[in-house]
């Protein structure tokens, strides 16, 4: 457990001290409502693709990683699916709209942006937590303006439910959080409407996928989330660390600076879990200098383009890899390899080394033509403790920059 009142966050990214100051009123803010006590671990994350896409998606979920169909519900504007992985690990909850017609806030967002307008309806929505009474939380965090949807504000009814509830779209990452007060093994529970059955073909489907999966030597090598990366503007990244820590009992476990890609990476971590699986780490990531400034110095700058192409939003979704070898070869070189020639694609090679000190192995797969998501592979060797080295998220960054350029015309040519 950590001592928030004692701990120092880590890294070399100076804040400002509006935000030093304010860090540690947030926590004591926290403890006093109790807030704490109301909410434990990440339960699930929640995820939208566009009608028509949810199959496919699932399959290749079942192939790149853990999560595995369980069932499907249907309320009035959606399909709701629940998958699950290890019942340690927060669930995954897929919204598919019944309709290509479907549009709420996230939609209007999505078609502001010329990389995200072409799947409207694409976009990671949150994560959800356990809470001991939604109507407590609620009545903790709305004084402190943070705003929860109700039933007759809702285009879709998930986001109001007496057992699950969630916030508006935040302003500064255009992601909410949710919070739940029953399990989520089922969705029952929840009273979400009906539930549905998939066909043989698309069960066989879905079935196939997770056979090629576990057949090519994946199973037990690609484990759980480990973390979520958000990305923010320049001028956004204290307010979305504040907002967030005000939302949910983690804390600000420090922040470094990636100078050659003028970013930085700002992590937030449960303090009460050791295995991030249970609890995936939060990530935020923005650049350092605001696009409108940075051609005084022409530095390079992925992280706020990829805002500006796709808006504030989940840029990837990591999944930790088993540290260990298999012919003389890393599991994630191995898992990397296997994915690549049953046709996933990456935006590189693997970056960092596994030698006789504790490090890390990284890649990224191209985003999702689904969800938009890019899918990232991390192996900790021997113990390393933390999310990243500055070479390799350097060399991300700079990958993942290549490939979420937006070529627009020069009107002032």
């Amino acid at each position: 457990m950590i001592d928030l009142a004692t701990y120092k966050p880590r890294g070399d990214k100076r804040n400002s001290s509006f935000f030093d100051d304010n860090l540690p009123r947030v926590y004591e803010r926290r403890n006093q409502a109790g807030l704490s006590q109301l909410v434990g671990a990440m339960a699930a994350v929640v995820i939208q693709v566009d009608h028509g896409d949810g199959l496919a998606y699932m399959a290749e979920l079942s192939l790149m990683g853990p999560y595995r169909f369980r069932e499907c519900w249907l309320n009035e504007s959606h399909r709701i699916h629940l998958l699950e992985a290890d019942p340690r690990w927060p669930r995954l909850i897929l919204l598919e709209p019944l309709s290509r017609g479907f549009e709420d806030e996230a939609t209007r967002w999505n078609r502001m942006y010329p990389l995200a307008a072409a799947k409207p309806n694409a976009r990671y929505i949150g994560e959800i937590y356990s809470t001991s009474s939604c109507r407590d939380l609620r009545s903790v965090l709305e004084p402190q303006n943070i705003r929860f949807v109700y039933p007759d504000e809702a285009s879709n009814g998930f986001f109001a439910l007496p057992h699950l509830t969630f916030t508006f779209l935040s302003d500064f990452t255009y992601n909410r959080v949710g919070y739940v007060d029953v399990p989520l093994d089922s969705l029952a529970a929840l009273d979400l409407g009906d539930r549905v059955l998939l066909d043989d073909e698309s069960l066989e489907l879905l079935e196939a996928a997770g056979q090629k999966h576990q057949r090519h030597g994946l199973r037990g090598r690609v484990l759980g989330i480990d973390h979520l990366a958000t990305r923010v503007l320049a001028g956004e990244r204290e307010d979305a660390l504040l907002e967030y820590l005000t939302m949910v009992p983690y804390y600000f476990w420090g922040a470094y600076n990636i100078a050659e890609m003028n970013s930085s990476t700002n992590v937030t971590r449960h303090p009460s879990i050791s295995d991030e699986k249970q609890s995936p780490a939060r990530v935020f990531t923005a650049n350092n200098t605001p696009s409108y400034l940075n051609s005084f110095d022409n530095l390079p700058m992925p992280t706020e383009d990829f805002v500006r192409n796709y808006g504030r939003r989940m840029h990837h979704i990591a999944y930790e890899v088993v540290d260990g070898d298999i012919q003389g070869e890393k599991n994630v070189d191995f898992v990397v390899d296997v994915l690549r020639d049953l046709g996933i694609s990456f935006l590189a090679d693997v970056v960092g080394e596994c030698t006789e000190q504790p490090n890390l192995k990284q890649i990224f797969s191209k985003a999702s033509p689904y969800s938009l998501l890019i899918t990232e592979y991390v192996e900790r060797c021997l113990g390393y403790d933390g999310f990243f080295t500055r070479d390799n998220v350097a060399a991300l960054t700079a990958a993942a920059g290549e490939a979420e350029r937006y070529e627009h015309g020069h009107v002032f040519d």
